[in-house]
């Protein structure tokens, strides 16, 4: 077994960026929020912030009652993309990357020589130096290398902020013991609680477990004996994937958290997770709205489609579940497409009323992308130009070409 992969991860990445676009915050304590609100929580928060506890998650108030001097700063998701893009062409001047796996987080595959160790050093060091000089000084970047994907992931883990982690074949596996095992990806709160229920509460103990404890304990043979094999370094082939859902979601800032503004926002997530969902040559089969409410359950209501990838469909579905909604202040709203079936599997409608709110779609499509997002809309939708910019999912980069994003 060799160095097969190297996998960078941007350190704080939101964060970053703002240190490295406006120098005033540069070695200060950052807080990103999505709207500027007390009320709301950090979704990134600087290394200068993190020492005084501050984290991911952590409410405004309480992040500034821990450092007082911390600087609150609204997110930009449309700049975060756009430097996403340039560090990617940084590290493409190494490497080429083999996935994007976040907005944050890519993997390379290393060949030949590449897999030599102090070659798969050299090339770490690279990428984090082109990553400085053709981006920003200010983006630092922690790089793991390692035998398969999972275990190179950890490995840029293991030393933050601006750290370089080999775990050779031969280290393992007393490299790995002094982990969490909350510090492996797949192994969230829940998974943890379950190994702890089984009366596994070590890395050393989990590498104990033959692949037939271990399909039982995640109640999968194949996820159990993938990760007996991968856990002893091996590079498995990755099965193949398929989406279920497209779903977009926002939090209302406060002057929008009324009932009118409130749907105008659902609409532009539906305008968006349609377009999206022509883009992945996927059709949905159902739709979900939900509403969070301050001080009250959440709200959703669902309703089935027969095969659909129009815009107009959705929005009408949309108008229908609205009704039911009930009476509060919203704080939040989402739309999820469920049941997606890809393009090939799916035959074209038979009714020709039905093809041309296909082929309208696409043809907004197209017209958006050469003029820009919101050029043409449905009459009688409050498009407008949004209060708020795109958000980023941390598996899933919005593609600013895409109509509405």
């Amino acid at each position: 077994m060799s160095v097969n992969y190297l996998f960078a991860d941007m350190n704080a990445y939101f964060a970053s960026v703002e240190q490295q676009m406006r120098p005033e915050l540069r070695g200060k304590p950052v807080g990103v929020v999505p709207v500027m609100a007390e009320s709301t929580c950090c979704i990134a928060v600087s290394y200068e912030a993190k020492r005084y506890g501050v984290k991911t998650g952590t409410r405004v108030a309480d992040a500034r009652l821990l450092c007082p001097h911390i600087a609150i700063v609204e997110a930009r998701p449309q700049l975060y993309i756009q430097v996403h893009r340039e560090i990617l062409k940084a590290i493409d001047t190494v490497l080429p990357i083999q996935a994007v796996l976040s907005i944050d987080e890519v993997v390379c595959k290393l060949i030949g020589v590449e897999r030599k160790p102090h070659q798969a050093i050299r090339l770490a060091e690279a990428v984090k130096q082109a990553i400085k000089t053709q981006v920003g000084p200010y983006l630092r970047c922690s790089v793991g290398l390692g035998p398969n994907k999972l275990l190179a992931k950890v490995a840029s883990d293991m030393k933050k902020p601006d750290g370089l982690t080999l775990l050779e074949p031969q280290t393992l596996p007393q490299a790995l013991f002094g982990l969490r095992l909350c510090d492996f990806p797949g192994i969230g709160p829940r998974m943890e609680a379950r190994f702890h229920s089984f009366g596994i509460t070590t890395v050393e103990e989990l590498y104990q477990l033959s692949p037939h404890q271990l399909s039982r304990i995640w109640g999968s043979s194949q996820i159990g004996t993938s990760w007996w094999r991968r856990l002893r370094g091996e590079d498995l082939p990755e099965a193949p994937t398929r989406r279920h859902s497209i779903s977009h979601s926002r939090v209302l800032p406060p002057q929008e958290r009324n009932d009118e503004r409130a749907k105008a926002v659902l609409m532009r997530l539906v305008y968006k997770a349609a377009a999206r969902l022509r883009h992945e040559n996927y059709w949905t089969g159902s739709i979900r709205v939900f509403v969070a409410y301050l001080g009250r359950p959440l709200w959703h209501e669902e309703c089935r489609l027969p095969s659909c990838q129009d815009t107009l469909t959705l929005i009408r579905a949309t108008d229908r579940l609205w009704k039911h909604k009930p009476l509060g202040t919203p704080l939040k709203v989402g739309v999820i497409l469920g049941n997606l079936e890809p393009d090939p599997s799916i035959s074209w409608p038979l009714f020709s009323e039905d093809q041309k709110l296909i082929r309208l779609s696409q043809a907004i499509d197209q017209a958006n992308r050469k003029f820009g997002a919101y050029s043409l809309y449905f009459a009688g939708m409050d498009m407008g130009k949004p209060k708020s910019e795109p958000r980023i999912a941390f598996n899933y980069i919005p593609n600013l070409e895409i109509a509405g994003v």
